[in-house]
């Protein structure tokens, strides 16, 4: 059964994927860190160290392509600002998976989800500029 529901999950978000905008792509992937993080921290509760591994490296892969997804052509500081932020999250990451630190990914959860705030926020007749821009 849990086989089942992990794999109807899968198709499930490929299909969205597949029909996405730029935007709900990012939208999608705010809530996939913020999931793995959420993740992270329960295996660190509950001493699961193969799922803290886990949780936490799909959590930086996000993050990462988060920071790659951002165009630094762009001649403002919000990109810049973004990719420091960035390397914070991923540097707090490191240290929670080094010191079994839950307080680390409560701080990079938080900052996430500001983030995630604003990026929803954004009006729907922005989004393809907001797509060009990142």
């Amino acid at each position: 059964m849990r086989g089942s529901i992990k794999s109807y999950r899968k198709v499930s978000i490929d299909s969205e994927l597949a029909v996405a905008s730029p935007h709900r792509i990012i939208q999608m992937m705010f809530d996939g860190a913020l999931l793995r993080l959420a993740q992270s921290r329960y295996a660190i509760e509950t001493q699961d160290l193969q799922g803290k591994g886990v949780a936490i490296n799909k959590a930086i892969g996000i993050i990462n392509g988060l920071n790659n997804s951002l165009n630094m052509d762009v001649k403002d500081s919000v990109a810049g600002n973004l990719s420091e932020l960035y390397d914070f999250m991923l540097r707090r990451i490191s240290e929670a998976n080094m010191n079994n630190d839950v307080k680390a990914i409560d701080d990079v959860s938080g900052i996430l989800r500001t983030i995630k705030e604003g990026w929803d926020a954004i009006p729907q007749d922005m989004h393809l500029m907001t797509s060009e821009a990142s």
